[in-house]
């Protein structure tokens, strides 16, 4: 059984759980946040990639109209509540000025392990170390999901799509830390060089080998 969402396509994935703030000027989507606010609707946001809406998305709550300019331009906040499936794409929905779906909305398979959480936990630890980056992490391996922390562990726009369109927590889990495995060598190799790279031109006190 399928159920009609409107939809405001963007160039990013948002993932269940994310807060969102959004700045609305468009009269479609004005109108969209004005019926979602009167109605109690929600909408969604699919991924846009290679200049076409694809076929996974976040289901969002509208939280709050934070301003609203005099020419009717919207500062809002929202909240990802789910993902769904497109199974008929509506370019424009009938009677209004944006855009629609036909939505299956998708369980979520809360099947994550604890070891596999206490990896991923140590290698984003690791790599906001190499990278010098400071960033809370959380607490502890029953504290985060794969979700939480999909935005901060570098993946590409396609690689958040791909998170995103998996069911399993288990199967997130294993695709984020193959990606911390194969990630974090290549960063530390490029920190390497670029230190290396900082260095040229100074002096440098070093001991030559005896023969």
């Amino acid at each position: 059984m399928t159920d009609f969402l409107p939809l405001f396509p963007l160039k990013l994935v948002v993932f269940p759980g994310e807060s969102l703030n959004l700045h609305v000027f468009e009269p479609r989507y004005k109108q969209l946040v004005r019926e979602c606010d009167q109605n109690g609707v929600t909408f969604g946001i699919p991924a846009f990639i290679d200049n076409k809406v694809s076929t996974f998305g976040t289901e969002l709550r509208l939280e709050e109209i934070s301003k609203v300019g005099d020419n009717g331009e919207m500062d809002i906040k929202t909240k990802g509540i789910g993902v769904f499936k497109i199974e008929e794409f509506y370019s424009v929905a009938p009677n209004k000025l944006y855009a629609g779906a036909d939505i299956e909305r998708l369980k979520n398979l809360n099947n994550g392990d604890i070891l596999m959480y206490d990896s991923i936990l140590k290698k984003i630890i690791d790599l906001f170390r190499i990278l010098n980056i400071e960033k809370s992490v959380p607490q502890s391996p029953t504290s985060f999901s794969t979700f939480d922390m999909a935005h901060h562990v570098g993946f590409s726009l396609e690689q958040e799509y791909k998170l995103l369109s998996i069911s399993s927590e288990k199967e997130r889990q294993i695709y984020m830390l193959k990606h911390l495995e194969s990630l974090i060598p290549v960063v530390r190799e490029m920190e390497l060089l670029r230190k290396k790279a900082q260095m040229n031109g100074h002096f440098k006190n070093v001991i030559p080998p005896k023969f």
